[in-house]
């Protein structure tokens, strides 16, 4: 992999950030409008989700959300580098799977997936 410089790794977390906080409440606020009643933790948002179906990768998009609270407190970018490599071959793949299943379901506006 291409080493980062700070600033570019410092981006591509805060991009992370923005990007996996997003997805759970997304899918929140469509379970909710789909009826469902729970209590709204990123976490339990994700396993209700893939409990009813609607998504199979719950477990990769929760740890995820760990590798983003981890992150909060990488002050020397350590944690980043021990983490990139899942980010790359788990956690993105599984934002990219999700944000198919949001098109699917009616999303409007973007039609393409991240990596396109």
């Amino acid at each position: 992999m291409e080493e980062l410089s700070e600033l570019e790794r410092n981006g591509l977390i805060q991009r992370f950030e923005f990007t996996i906080d997003l997805s759970w409440k997304v899918m929140k606020d469509f379970l909710e409008e789909k009826g469902f009643s729970f209590k709204p933790s990123p976490k339990d948002t994700f396993r209700l989700a893939q409990e009813n179906k609607f998504i199979d990768n719950a477990q990769a998009l929760i740890d995820g959300l760990d590798i983003r609270n981890e992150l909060s407190h990488d002050y020397d970018g350590e944690k980043f580098e021990n983490s990139e490599e899942q980010l790359r071959e788990e956690t993105y793949p599984a934002l990219d799977k999700l944000y198919r299943f949001y098109m699917s379901e009616g999303g409007q506006g973007q039609t393409k997936s991240f990596n396109e």
